[in-house]
């Protein structure tokens, strides 16, 4: 795994937020997914490195609660749609104009949430994400909430075993990461309507964790639905995932 140094910047309420970035060219924004980092979802896997080949500028944040991020305990820094405003952070930060905007997970919905509010990229990225996911959010932390609050009592090889074992290797700090769960944000059928620029939406076929991805690329009105090998888990390890974002950002 290549070795991407790590960048940060203030966002509005103060909390020191990281990110990082490879390549150069047209800057393509990805944001990874709950319990997960930069480094983990785009860079472990080489989709970061292949996209840079490409000639893009790959800048990828640490989400607030994660990764190097600032993860703090406090309830205030975690107000609803917090995750979109340090997206806006960010872009100002950096002074983004032409951009590529895109998520996995969380970081998809996140990048609906940016859309919904004004955000203006040229296009934009969905992955693992499905159309409940983004409209109806109330409950979709439940399993989450439930492996942070009861650490070590799951069977092993049950779905909660897993993700508790996820996020020891990633080293998650459980009180942060249960307050991302509260600023989950609903994006309207409305909202949907209004997002006219084009968008991949691309799952595994076995990823029904977020309800059905070809819904949701169907309420898009320019949505491009692919579909790659793996599950919610597995999908994000696969070099599918960078090509499929590829051939859509060189159609």
């Amino acid at each position: 795994m290549i070795d991407v140094p790590v960048q940060y910047f203030t966002a509005r309420d103060g909390v020191r937020l990281a990110f990082r970035e490879l390549g150069e060219g047209r800057p393509l924004v990805l944001i990874h997914g709950y319990f997960s980092t930069a480094t983990v979802n785009w860079i472990r896997y080489g989709h970061a490195e292949a996209l840079a080949d490409l000639g893009y500028r790959v800048i990828m944040p640490d989400l607030r609660g994660h990764g190097d991020s600032g993860k703090p305990h406090d309830p205030a820094n975690y107000p609803r749609d917090v995750l979109a405003d340090d997206g806006f952070d960010l872009l100002e930060h950096l002074d983004l104009t032409d951009y590529v905007l895109g998520g996995y997970s969380l970081g998809a919905r996140t990048t609906a949430r940016m859309l919904a509010r004004g955000a203006t990229p040229v296009r934009a990225i969905l992955g693992g994400m499905g159309l409940t996911g983004i409209t109806a959010t109330e409950g979709r932390g439940d399993h989450f909430r439930n492996v942070l609050s009861n650490p070590g009592t799951f069977e092993r090889g049950t779905a909660e075993w897993r993700a508790e074992a996820f996020l020891k290797t990633v080293g998650g700090d459980r009180t942060a990461l249960l307050r991302v769960l509260d600023t989950f944000v609903d994006t309207p059928r409305a909202d949907l309507d209004r997002m006219t620029l084009p968008t991949l939406v691309v799952a595994g076929v076995d990823d029904h964790d977020n309800g059905s991805a070809k819904d949701l690329a169907t309420a898009l009105p320019d949505g491009r639905y692919t579909e790659i090998p793996g599950n919610h888990m597995s999908a994000v390890t696969r070099r599918e995932l960078a090509e499929a974002i590829a051939e859509f950002l060189e159609s």
